[in-house]
């Protein structure tokens, strides 16, 4: 057992849930070289060399890209006057209504030619050659035009691979190399047995070797079709990106996927840019490149340097971008159709269980080897002793063919080519039931690694709490408020003029929301809850959101993020001036003010008792679990340059508001049950560390005897302080992107904890990337965060986490119950065979009957354990972690167990089995093979039940709630009959009578008791 662990561990044990090397994924394909079917075998593998020719795009894209911007450079040096072009309108592009074609359209931005961008009279003029306005997007009244555009533009979508039919997959089943050399066997038994004994008696060895061939190949080609259904309705759902775009005047959401040139599209921080474009208007646009040319420097997009390539991403900022290139015509488009192809990663099970089907069927090869040369040494002595080396009968041909049938036969019993696949079809009944419960998983190998989480970092925001905010409390002009709907108009009343004026023109010009209105009238407001939030607090006010955008001209734009913890802006009021307005985390916006609006809506300056009296506030929101914000904002003088940043000092305070965002119903218990299965949750937050501990708390997530500590105090902690402390950590407040990296990375590395980590924000991709398992929000989440998570929670529920931590377990332990049963089937056909031919010169079950026994162990074996749905028992045990054997002692024990009484069983019935059922006459071989293979099978039948549970006695609990699992042993017992009462002439078999038929059922059924005495050793 030892053995076996160490050899998987150093030739397969290096493949990685995430992140491994392409030299460790060929590793484990080159010990593996030789396979039965390496079609199917390797089927949900990453394609290597796909791989490797999506890196060589990439690098090319770099090269292309630095080459042009330093030929945009020279050109934009050396431009004084266009020369004219020669560029000329295809007369297709003419009669559709436009003024410029695709083509010119990819070269400028693809090309970043500032020459050509110029000779179109720059973004307004390509504008207008596209029939689009930057204000007000494409009119879409006429669906004829929009064909028109669709036709000489194309469509925003990238070529795939088609799906695979079904005979794709009957036809890569027939791939398997043993049933290649037994349909020759069966072939050549055809003709020798026609030519000996004629038709149809002749015949029937060799339709029964076919006939076994093509049910095994339909039904592992049914399985598998299947299996590749759910993953391509997985696809579809992970592709269901929408996007901000302005078409006929109105803001809208839409599918990425129906984007035309010509569309103005709203990009705010964590975007993907969805196609190739222009930059219209925004401010202070960052973006991240790597993905399409790997180059980690991120690139400054302005109104000078306007070129964005579609598959980028915005690391900060917020633009309009007008569409100019879509689908294949881009980079992107070309290197996605290369990565879909390239496939996913296999998981470290997949590998695994890779490794153990090569380890068994090199052992079965051996056995497979030595019985052949027995039976055939049999032969051969008795034609020594009869002297009749050198004639050979037609019937001696035939009894060679059906020798070397057998040892092929026993090839394909003894390598379990269904262990890697049982993992993946267990995933994709995973991953299809997760989509259910409101999780999509985006990575194969997350199913499996849940099931391991030792450790759940979780966000605050949204995902502990609903993420429906309001502003409840307030301290406008150092005055303590409740805010409701019946108090609105006294509280507005108590607001001096002046200060209200300014609360209005930051909430509305302060943000990074928005406030649209729909064709029918309808109003919504865009942006984060918190945002949100504070816009109905504004319009409740009696603010006009639009009036107040229109009265002040917006100049400087600095987005929130979470290093900062603040956002600001700088405005032109209507008085004239600039004015700086900030609002974010409102002890660092308070450390930031020296100055605050007294009651008479005085600016005083911030004195001690004034700084006081706002502390005690803002921690006695916190308290009531509320998310602080302070709102401020200064004068600047003439001299600030648009080019400098935002000052971070002399600021006048507005006032603070107290923001309710309720805990999530169900989430206290759902802590409850990672508490009870072993798992520690930990709350990672960028909020105050008072509100942190309320909803902690609240949550059951704070107990006692846990530390809730600030980031800055984190980062201060040396690596001694940090072993300390880290294991007691249940809360992590005012936490950068950094520190949750951090804490992640201990918890990895020096705890060795499989850890899941929760994000909605772009700067939660490094958590995301670093942990075993990263987890999106789906409503929240950014683009840039679901593309470095491995499961996407579609609710943004903490509950939804618990149940996939579920259905991983349920994944693990559906596959070690079925390589429980799977292996016990393999030592036991090969004992039998082999050692029945070394004693008696034959073997008992034939290459029909071992056909059969296969496709019970390995597909319809598979469908029944590998699909069990979760319990709420597998949240009561520890987790395995990192350090689990896969093949446990539990299974071994059962294992040899098992197969021990099966093989006395067996032996028994070949030595006494005659005498026992008084078996005479020229079938009695026919018939005491018939009743072994009969006992052998129901063996197996209520062994696939006993394999339900490796622990437990109780076997039957739940039995009837998992249908395929009844459907499959219905199947299995009723095509057992049928092949031993009316198939006798194909496979070998003779009716048995109602005694044989009981004795064959008590004795599998006698292996259940047997089992649950092996459950009872202690190990």
């Amino acid at each position: 057992m030892e053995v076996m662990e160490s050899y998987l561990n150093e030739n397969f044990g290096g493949v990685k849930a995430k992140h491994s090397s392409h030299v460790v994924l060929q590793k484990w394909r080159d010990v593996c070289s030789v396979v039965k079917n390496p079609k199917r075998r390797f089927r949900f593998t990453a394609n290597l060399s796909k791989r490797y020719e999506a890196d060589a795009m990439r690098k090319t894209n770099q090269e292309k890209l630095r080459i042009a911007v330093l030929v945009s450079k020279a050109a934009f040096q050396f431009i004084q006057g266009v020369q004219p072009s020669d560029y000329t309108v295809p007369e297709e592009v003419k009669a559709a209504g436009f003024q410029i074609c695709a083509d010119e359209l990819g070269s400028i931005v693809e090309c970043h030619d500032v020459k050509k961008l110029k000779f179109h009279g720059g973004v307004a003029g390509i504008a207008q050659k596209l029939c689009t306005s930057t204000t007000d997007g494409l009119t879409t009244t006429s669906t004829d035009l929009l064909d028109r555009r669709q036709e000489i533009f194309g469509i925003n979508k990238f070529a795939e691979s088609e799906a695979r039919g079904f005979w794709i997959f009957v036809w890569e089943a027939l791939h398997d190399m043993t049933l290649m050399i037994l349909g020759v066997c069966a072939f050549v038994s055809l003709i020798v047995g026609i030519a000996m004994e004629g038709w149809p008696k002749g015949a029937h060895d060799g339709l029964g070797i076919v006939a076994s061939i093509l049910l095994v190949v339909f039904v592992t080609a049914t399985s598998d079709y299947r299996q590749s259904l759910q993953f391509k309705d997985l696809d579809k759902e992970k592709k269901k990106i929408t996007i901000q775009v302005t078409r006929n005047g109105f803001r809208q959401k839409m599918s990425i996927y129906d984007l035309l040139p010509g569309d103005i599209v709203h990009l705010a921080i964590g975007d993907q840019v969805p196609a190739d474009g222009l930059f219209v208007s925004g401010f202070s646009v960052l973006i991240d490149e790597s993905s399409l040319t790997g180059e980690s420097e991120p690139a400054m997009v302005s109104a000078e340097n306007p070129y964005m390539l579609s598959g980028t991403k915005l690391q900060d900022g917020s633009c309009k971008m007008l569409v100019t290139t879509v689908g294949m015509r881009t980079q992107w488009g070309k290197l996605m159709a290369t990565l879909s192809e390239g496939g996913d990663d296999e998981t470290p099970l997949q590998v695994k269980l890779n490794g153990v089907a090569a380890i068994i069927g090199k052992i079965g090869l051996f056995f497979a080897i030595i019985t052949f040369a027995v039976l055939v040494q049999g032969l051969i002595t008795q034609k020594l002793r009869a002297g009749t080396l050198w004639t050979w009968s037609g019937e001696e041909a035939l009894e060679m063919l059906e020798f070397f049938a057998v040892a092929v036969t026993i090839i394909v019993v003894a390598v379990p080519e269904g262990l890697p696949l049982a993992v993946t079809l267990s995933l994709a009944f995973a991953m299809k039931k997760m989509m259910n419960d409101k999780a999509l998983v985006r990575h194969l190998a997350a199913c499996e690694t849940m099931g391991s989480a030792t450790s759940i970092c979780s966000d605050k925001t949204g995902t502990l709490t609903t993420n429906r905010m309001t502003v409840v409390r307030s301290c406008i002009c150092m005055d303590v408020k409740e805010v409701s709907k019946e108090n609105q108009e006294s509280f507005c009343s108590q607001i001096p003029d002046s200060a209200m004026k300014l609360l209005l023109q930051s909430i509305f010009n302060n943000t990074g929301g928005e406030i649209v209105v729909y064709k029918d009238g309808k109003r919504e407001i865009l942006g984060t809850p918190t945002e949100t939030a504070l816009l109905e607090f504004g319009l409740s006010l009696g603010g006009d959101f639009q009036a107040e955008r229109q009265a002040s001209g917006l100049v400087k734009v600095e987005p929130f993020n979470s290093t900062k913890k603040r956002m600001g802006v700088v405005l032109e009021p209507p008085e004239g001036g600039l004015r700086a307005h900030t609002k974010g985390a409102s002890e660092i916006v308070l450390d930031a003010c020296d100055k605050v609006i007294n009651s008479s809506g005085e600016v005083v300056p911030l004195d001690e008792t004034s700084i006081n009296h706002l502390k005690v506030t803002i921690n006695q929101f916190a308290s009531e679990a509320l998310r602080t914000l302070c709102l401020a904002y200064m004068e600047l003088e003439n001299g600030f340059s648009l080019n400098n940043p935002i000052p971070t000092s002399g600021f006048t305070c507005i006032g603070i508001v107290g923001i309710k965002d309720p805990v999530r119903p169900g989430v206290k218990e759902s802590v409850a049950t990672c508490r009870s299965a072993g798992i520690t949750v930990r709350m990672v937050t960028g909020d105050n560390i008072n509100t942190a501990k309320a909803i902690a708390r609240e949550c059951g997530i704070l107990t006692d005897d846990g530390i809730a500590i600030e980031g800055p105090d984190f980062r201060e902690k040396s690596q001694e302080e940090m072993l300390a402390l880290i294991p007691k950590i249940q809360v992590m407040a005012r936490s950068s992107p950094m520190d949750k990296h951090t804490l992640v990375k201990q918890l990895r590395t020096t705890f060795d904890e499989v850890v899941a980590v929760t994000g909605d924000g772009t700067n939660d991709a490094p958590a995301l990337h670093e942990a075993d398992i990263g987890l999106a929000m789906g409503m929240a989440g950014t683009e840039v965060a679901k593309e470095s998570a491995d499961v996407i929670i579609l609710d943004d529920n903490f509950s939804t986490i618990v149940t996939v931590a579920k259905w991983g377990r349920s994944v693990y332990i559906n596959i070690q119950k079925f390589v429980q049963f799977q292996l016990t089937v393999n030592v036991v056909a090969l004992v039998v065979n082999f050692s029945s031919a070394c004693l008696t010169g034959s073997a008992p079950l034939t290459a029909v009957q071992l056909l059969w026994v296969n496709m019970i162990m390995d597909t319809l074996g598979a469908l029944a354990l590998a699909t069990e749905p979760p319990t709420d028992e597998l949240m009561k045990h520890a987790p395995v972690g990192k350090k689990g054997n896969f093949i446990s002692k539990v299974m071994w024990r059962n294992i040899l167990g098992q197969s021990f009484y099966q093989f006395v069983v067996i032996w028994y019935l070949q030595a006494k089995g005659k005498d026992l059922f008084s078996l005479g006459g020229p079938d009695a071989d026919l018939i005491l093979n018939t009743l072994i293979f009969n006992s052998f099978v129901f063996c197996q039948v209520f062994n696939e039940v006993s394999s339900r549970e490796m622990e437990k006695i109780n076997v039957l609990k739940g039995i009837l709630n998992n249908y395929v699992f009844v459907a499959v042993l219905g199947c299995t017992v009723l095509f057992q009959i049928i092949i031993i009462e009316y198939l006798g002439t194909f496979a070998n078999t003779s009716p048995l009578t109602s005694e044989q038929w009981y004795f064959s059922v008590l004795v599998g059924f006698i292996g259940m008791p047997i089992a649950a005495i092996l459950k009872m050793i202690p190990l």
